[in-house]
């Protein structure tokens, strides 16, 4: 996959903060985004304690071709010592649609499972973001039933789904 891939994910530093921030327009893309992380506006003192949370591994993503950043992504280690694929954005309009979320999440499933040996990661996902789940879905994931959170987003509720990909399974999908 690796070679094949159009994206690359590197680190995300400061320097990368007034990007992010732009693209971020509003509470309930900000809430889409990133859940209830992070409170609207987003600000430099939210990314900067983000940075310094030693259980999240923030990364932008890359355009190959162009050698511009156009997302953003996250591998979160959670307590029961797996982790979580979180606050996925192609913030970059123009890169939307192209199928680029499936090389993202493959990339953070190689870095998450290589890096941390991990047997299981999971992600959430609001239930309205079909094309999300699709993609997720596409890479190995599956909907876990038992875990849903719901969320209020200007006086409206909405549900979150659980989705989980275990190691073997997804070391199956990239050998096919």
């Amino acid at each position: 996959m690796a070679s094949r891939s159009t994206i690359k994910i590197d680190t995300f530093t400061q320097a990368d903060f007034s990007r992010l921030i732009s693209w971020v327009k509003s509470a309930e893309e900000l809430m889409a985004f990133a859940g209830p992380n992070f409170k609207f506006p987003l600000n430099v003192a939210q990314l900067e304690a983000y940075l310094a949370d030693n259980k999240s591994h923030p990364f932008k993503v890359i355009d190959k071709a162009t050698n511009t950043v156009i997302g953003h992504a996250e591998v979160a280690l959670t307590e029961d010592g797996n982790a979580k694929l979180c606050r996925i954005l192609i913030g970059d309009e123009q890169f939307r649609g192209k199928g680029l979320g499936q090389e993202i999440t493959q990339q953070l499933l190689e870095y998450a499972f290589r890096e941390f040996d991990l047997e299981r990661i999971e992600l959430n996902v609001f239930d309205w973001n079909l094309p999300a789940i699709k993609c997720y879905e596409k890479v190995g994931f599956v909907v876990n039933p038992s875990i849903t959170r719901q969320r209020e987003v200007n006086g409206k509720k909405w549900n979150a789904i659980n989705m989980q990909i275990q190691k073997a399974d997804w070391e199956r999908n990239t050998k096919e």
